[in-house]
């Protein structure tokens, strides 16, 4: 059983995202544009490109694309840190609203029927085990990368 947990993990978040990809297409908005937009609003407005790459849990170089593409569309603005000018900061305009609005929608229709017979009880030891998970995962990391440094 244990064996099939990492799969069935790795297999969900793909599962999740094609769900929501399906009922955004109508909308003209990628996987990569959404999660941006979504990500961005989620953070509030102003992050760094950079901040925000980690977020999603992307290069900053591969989000630039991204944000290329989101500020042709007219649903983001970057405009450099006003304490670092290297620095560049991302900003939802006003066009993003409604549209941010429909994503909220969906996310929330698709975790409702994704969570459809599991109790709150049952969602909150899920969100415990996981985040015990999470934190072993990070030990774990932390452990690896002192070990390669000693070496």
């Amino acid at each position: 059983m244990n064996e099939n947990i990492g799969f069935q993990l790795s297999r969900l978040p793909r599962l999740w995202r094609a769900i929501i990809d399906e009922r955004l297409a109508p909308l003209g908005l990628t996987q990569t544009r959404w999660v941006t937009l979504y990500h961005l609003w989620r953070l509030g407005d102003g992050q760094p490109q950079c901040d925000l790459a980690r977020a999603i849990g992307v290069e900053a170089p591969s989000l630039v694309r991204t944000l290329d593409q989101l500020s042709r569309q007219g649903l983001i603005e970057r405009r450099p840190c006003e304490q670092d000018r290297r620095t560049k900061r991302v900003f939802l305009t006003p066009a993003a609203t409604p549209l941010l609005e429909r994503i909220d929608a969906v996310v929330r229709e698709a975790r409702r029927e994704m969570f459809d017979g599991i109790s709150d009880r049952e969602l909150a030891t899920l969100a415990e085990l996981l985040s015990r998970m999470e934190n072993n995962g990070l030990a774990i990391q932390a452990r690896d990368a002192e070990e390669k440094a000693r070496s």
